[in-house]
């Protein structure tokens, strides 16, 4: 079995980092790297210990949620809190930056952006990275998948084969699917 790229293995932590966030309207990841190291990680969410949107729902400004800290501010603040510098590092996100995150990116010295998924992605960002120099690169994940239910799955698919069995099937068609659960699980 081949090895994943790096692209991919830093786009598939960014989406396990999505899985921490508490949006309920789109739930965003990003990893920080430097030299093919994770520096740091954030998804998007209400600051440490406040009220979070899956529990009281947004807090709705101008068509925006006031309460959610975006994925990438909270990886840069990461870095700050903890005295990493982000000089010459990528950044993997999910979702393109919005505008906000494309200039704290910028000031942050970045030097490259992978995403998975274009958002509403701002003229004025695309520009931004632009005159910057960030170099900005669609990445999408390749048969890769984060399973998390594979055990409830395959207690679905055995007793499947059980009642396909119990009907009365062609042997030899339930042994090819038994093999091809065996296979898969």
């Amino acid at each position: 079995m081949e090895r994943i790229s790096w692209q991919q293995y830093f786009m598939a932590q960014s989406y396990i980092a999505a899985l921490r966030s508490t949006c309920t309207r789109l739930k965003v990841g990003a990893v920080i790297v430097r030299d093919n190291r994770m520096i740091a990680s954030g998804y998007n969410g209400s600051v440490s210990d406040g009220a979070h949107c899956i529990d009281h729902g947004c807090y709705m400004v101008d068509g925006h949620c006031a309460r959610t800290v975006h994925a990438e501010a909270n990886a840069l603040l990461q870095c700050a809190r903890f005295g990493v510098s982000t000089e010459s590092t990528h950044i993997y996100v999910t979702h393109y930056p919005c505008l906000q995150c494309c200039k704290m990116i910028i000031q942050s010295g970045i030097t490259k952006l992978f995403y998975a998924e274009d958002y509403r992605n701002h003229k004025y960002a695309i520009d931004l990275f632009k005159e910057a120099g960030i170099a900005t690169q669609k990445i999408t994940l390749e048969d890769i998948s984060i399973e998390t239910k594979s055990n409830e799955k395959r207690h679905f698919v055995h007793k499947l084969l059980s009642e396909l069995e119990a009907t009365g099937l062609n042997e030899d068609r339930i042994l090819k699917l038994k093999q091809e659960e065996m296979r898969l699980f």
